[in-house]
C-alpha cells in the first residue's frame, strides 16, 4: 500500500490498531487508510479466507474471531501484541425488514452483534487502551431521526452511541468516539432490494452515495491526536442526511422542469 492521499506520511507511525469487520467494504478501507498512515493494523473477522486476502492486499495482519464471544475477543486483542492504540468497532449487521415483521430471534441477533459485540470487544481491549491512552471508535449509523425498515439496527446503533458517551465519562484515560455513517456505495448496500439502492443517493442532500475512501479518511482522523478533543462525541459523515427527512430535493418546491427554482433578487 502507498501513502495516504490526504494525510502526511507517518501520521500514525508507532501505533497499533484493530479493525473489526476489516476484511470487506468499509472496514477494509479503514484498515487500508490506517496502514497508509503508518499504523500497524490487525483486521478481525470470522472468515479466514476473506481476512487473508484483504491482509495480503493491504499489507497488514489479521486475527480470526467472533466479537460476540469474550474469549474470542480477547484472542483478537492479543493479536495486537504488546501495544494497542486504537480499536475500531466496525463489525455489525442487520437485514431489511418492516418493523412489524421483526421476529424476537431477529431482534436478538442484531442486538447481540451490534451492541453486545461492541461492548465485548471494548471490554477485552480496555486494559491495553488504558496503558496507551488509546482510542475506541464505534461505528454507528445515521440518520438519528429513524430508520424505516431497519428499526432493529436503529435501536442497536442508538444504544452504541449511548454506550460511547457513558464510557467516555467513565474512562478518563481512553478516548471514545462514535462515527455515525450514512449511505455508502458498498457491496453490502448493493445486496438490498433494487428499489432501495435506486433511492439511496436521491435521498442524500449531497446527491450521491459516500465513497469508501472517505470513511477511511474519517477513521484515520479519529485515530490521530485530534481525536482527544472529540472524546464523547458522535461524528456524523452522511452527506447531510441527518439534516433532512424525505427525498431531496423536496417535491413541493420543484418547478415544472423538476429543478429547484432560484428566486430573482430585486
Amino acid at each position: 500500500m502507498g501513502s495516504s492521499s490526504i494525510f502526511r506520511d507517518g501520521l500514525l507511525s508507532g501505533r497499533t490498531a484493530i479493525v473489526t469487520g476489516g476484511g470487506t467494504n468499509l472496514g477494509r478501507h479503514a484498515a487500508a487508510e490506517l496502514h497508509a498512515c503508518g499504523a500497524r493494523v490487525v483486521i478481525a473477522g470470522r472468515t479466514e479466507e476473506v481476512l487473508a486476502e484483504a491482509a495480503g492486499t493491504i499489507g497488514c495482519d489479521y486475527a480470526v474471531g467472533d466479537i460476540r464471544d469474550a474469549e474470542s475477543a480477547a484472542s483478537i486483542v492479543g493479536a495486537a501484541g504488546d501495544r494497542l492504540d486504537l480499536l475500531v468497532n466496525n463489525a455489525g449487521g442487520q437485514y431489511f425488514v418492516p418493523a412489524e415483521s421483526i421476529t424476537a430471534k431477529g431482534w436478538a441477533a442484531v442486538m447481540r452483534l451490534n451492541v453486545e459485540g461492541t461492548m465485548t470487544m471494548t471490554q477485552a481491549a480496555l486494559p491495553a487502551l488504558r496503558a496507551s491512552a488509546g482510542t475506541v471508535v464505534n461505528i454507528t449509523v445515521s440518520p438519528h431521526h429513524g430508520m424505516p425498515a431497519m428499526a432493529h439496527t436503529g435501536a442497536a446503533r442508538a444504544a452504541v452511541e449511548a454506550l460511547t458517551k457513558e464510557l467516555s465519562a467513565a474512562e478518563p484515560d481512553v478516548t471514545f468516539i462514535a462515527a455515525a455513517i450514512g449511505r455508502f456505495d458498498t457491496e453490502s448496500l448493493r445486496k438490498y432490494p433494487e428499489v432501495v439502492l435506486r433511492g439511496a443517493a436521491r435521498s442524500v442532500p449531497l446527491q450521491r452515495l459516500g465513497r469508501m475512501e472517505e470513511f477511511g479518511w474519517l477513521v484515520a482522523l479519529l485515530a490521530s491526536p485530534a481525536a482527544r478533543a472529540l472524546d464523547g462525541s458522535v461524528v456524523t459523515l452522511d452527506g447531510g442526511v441527518d439534516n433532512w427527512t424525505g427525498p431531496w430535493p423536496p417535491p413541493n418546491i420543484l418547478d415544472d422542469e423538476g429543478t429547484v427554482p432560484t428566486e430573482a433578487r430585486r
